[in-house]
């Protein structure tokens, strides 16, 4: 009996929790996938400041016995959930004193850039998989995009303006969501649900697609050389795309030159691709109308950035995925994805370790 047990937790998959997620939910991944050994250390996590705030707080250390601690718990498992206080350094530290170490899975939706920023070599990104949380934050982010583009086509800087001078202006029509055509720009997991309740409304969903498979509540796929001419036709932008050397600047001046006058922008992707001087310049002269924006170039957005001062600008500091759930989902996609791994199906999510998305 004795040789069955340690037979049976020897063949276990060893999973080291690398960031503060609850017991409550450390034990939910054990109930989910039982096959898994959880290891975890409460006092040796950066506590969480907020929902989902996955590197911790900033101002707590350990101390040097701690650190030796939870490099020794990250260094002797098969799999992390999380990469070691959300920082490439650490990815790169554990990888490296690891080598039985073969899949990682990251919080972020867009993780791949952390992955790069690790600067790994050929050979270690071969031997790890890394798989990221994209899809968990759909929902969410779906809702923040209908948000900022109601913002602009209900002219909400406009009520606002006038409610804090108490001045009952002239009625104005409004854009109504059933007659306008929404871009969305990448149909992956938050490009779909932001598609799907778009298409709930009664708008024209659009959206562009590396594959061209039909996407449940797209209306039009549009190909990336179709894009400038998709751009003058549609009333709103969303970007759902993650930040690449490929992706980078994308929505720029050539295509915001050709862009429908008036059209609203809404980005709840990466900052990165959207070029902030064109958007300010395509504001300041009408083509852009309203701008939402939950993520930007450089983040924490700079003081002396006037993205916070325009006045048809929404600025939200990249907040818009947080959820007191968010944890718990990603809980639910990593048990998941656990299943696949012993049982070898392909895994979710899986970064793309070219482009790094």
């Amino acid at each position: 009996m004795t040789e069955d047990v340690t037979t049976e937790a020897a063949a276990r998959l060893r999973v080291a929790v690398a960031a503060d997620l609850s017991e409550d939910l450390c034990r939910e991944i054990e109930r989910l996938e039982p096959r898994l050994e959880v290891v975890r250390d409460h006092q040796l996590y950066r506590p969480m400041r907020w929902p989902a705030d996955w590197g911790g707080d900033p101002a707590h250390e350990r101390t040097a016995e701690e650190q030796e601690r939870f490099d020794a718990l990250v260094d002797d498992a098969d799999v992390l959930f999380s990469i070691p206080d959300t920082d490439p350094a650490a990815l790169a530290r554990t990888v490296r004193a690891n080598p039985k170490l073969r899949w990682v899975h990251i919080m972020a939706a867009g993780g791949g850039a952390q992955v790069k920023a690790a600067g790994l070599t050929a050979d270690e990104l071969s031997r790890v998989a890394f798989t990221t949380s994209a899809g968990v934050h759909g929902s969410t982010l779906a809702e923040f995009a209908v948000f900022g583009v109601l913002a602009g086509a209900k002219q909400l800087p406009r009520l606002q303006e006038a409610q804090a001078a108490k001045q009952w202006d002239d009625r104005w029509t409004m854009r109504h969501l059933d007659e306008m055509k929404i871009l969305v720009i990448g149909l992956g997991g938050i490009g779909k649900a932001v598609a799907t309740r778009f298409h709930a409304f009664g708008a024209e969903v659009w959206g562009t697609s590396r594959s061209g498979r039909p996407v449940e509540g797209v209306d039009r796929l549009v190909r990336m050389e179709e894009m400038p001419d998709a751009v003058s036709q549609v009333d709103a932008i969303v970007v759902t795309l993650p930040g690449t050397e490929q992706t980078e600047h994308l929505l720029g001046e050539d295509l915001l030159s050709r862009a429908k006058p008036g059209v609203i922008v809404s980005n709840v992707g990466r900052g990165t691709v959207i070029d902030e001087k064109a958007l300010l310049a395509a504001l300041e002269d009408g083509r852009v109308s309203y701008a939402a924006l939950d993520v930007f170039e450089v983040e924490p957005l700079p003081e002396d950035s006037p993205l916070w001062s325009h006045p048809r600008v929404l600025v939200s500091p990249h907040t818009a995925a947080l959820s007191t759930q968010e944890d718990a989902r990603i809980v639910r996609l990593f048990a998941d994805n656990a299943r696949r791994f012993l049982d070898g199906e392909p895994l979710r999510n899986v970064v793309d370790t070219v482009e790094f998305y």
